[in-house]
């Protein structure tokens, strides 16, 4: 048994799973990341040994999802976008020592390209590039079969890349790829492109609503969101030439809205070699990524992956 925390900048949730992917237990709360540090580490506590107390198997490890910055195999966490005020915070040192478990932290990206890797769409292939459309935009790389981290860990932070001299301001910069295809980054857009329609309180979840009432300021949002999209895909396919593109977060749950026009310019800014050897797909394991990615880090890094 392995418990896995899923640390997000908008809810968190702590699972008992097995080396299988198979979930036994889990609970969630709001993060609330504007409290700071602490608190919400109280309550990752509490959860946890709420969740040890329904496990009747020996727990092995503590594995931990959360997005980046981060140092991984410290388990350092230096000061991720939707995380305000975890700043250099030893979050491994301190799940070790408060629950003298091995602890195992990884970059959510990564957590959920390996959750897809070894248990969903990426099952089979050697190349493939998971993308987490959430709070926040990053890439999880599996390259010739293994995890692919970079020379500082920082290999995947694509929400980081411009691909517009203009556009919502995410990620410290504006025109970045998370203020076009992270949830915040589309309500973002969706407020400046028509700020009679929605206001500062609008999320990605009301422009959907209008969209599917037909709603044409909602086309043209979703539609600007697709094409700055649809050329970040081919930055990626162009230059690590993936057999997958898997979309998480919002890109399996609205991806309706804006695939149709990032596929097409996907398609006319990539290798056409590239396009051919790639599909662009969303994640198999559907809401289940965030609880099963969680179980990662340790099956990973510890060793702990069951085959089968």
């Amino acid at each position: 048994m392995i418990l896995g925390l899923d640390i997000g900048g908008t809810k968190s949730a702590v699972v008992l799973g097995t080396a299988q992917g198979e979930i036994r237990w889990r609970t969630q709360f709001a993060t609330a990341p504007e409290r700071g540090f602490r608190p919400v580490f109280d309550d990752l506590v509490q959860a946890a040994q709420e969740g040890m107390q329904h496990s009747a198997d020996r727990i092995e490890a503590i594995s931990v999802s959360i997005g980046g910055p981060l140092d991984a195999l410290k388990g350092v966490i230096k000061s991720p976008p939707n995380l305000p005020w975890w700043n250099d915070i030893p979050l491994k040192q301190l799940l070790g020592d408060r629950f003298s478990l091995p602890v195992f932290v990884e970059h959510d990206g990564n957590a959920g390209a390996l959750a897809e890797f070894f248990f969903g769409a990426g099952r089979g292939f050697r190349n493939i590039i998971f993308l987490t459309m959430g709070t926040g935009f990053g890439a999880g790389l599996i390259l010739n079969g293994k995890l692919y981290r970079g020379t500082t860990d920082t290999a995947g932070e694509v929400g980081h890349i411009r691909v517009a001299e203009d556009g919502p301001l995410s990620f410290g910069k504006k025109g970045s790829l998370e203020g076009f295809g992270s949830g915040t980054g589309m309500a973002k857009l969706a407020r400046a492109m028509f700020p009679a329609v929605w206001n500062e309180s609008a999320t990605v979840i009301e422009v959907y609503a209008a969209w599917k009432e037909g709603s044409e300021e909602a086309r043209q949002v979703f539609e600007r969101a697709g094409a700055y999209l649809g050329r970040g895909f081919a930055m990626l396919a162009d230059l690590l030439n993936p057999e997958r593109i898997i979309l998480g977060g919002i890109g399996m749950r609205i991806g309706d809205t804006f695939l149709p026009t990032a596929e097409r310019v996907f398609r006319e800014e990539a290798l056409p070699q590239a396009v051919e050897a790639c599909r662009i797909v969303p994640a198999a394991l559907g809401e289940r990524i965030g609880d099963v990615a969680s179980l990662c880090a340790a099956l990973d890094q510890g060793g702990l992956r069951a085959e089968g």
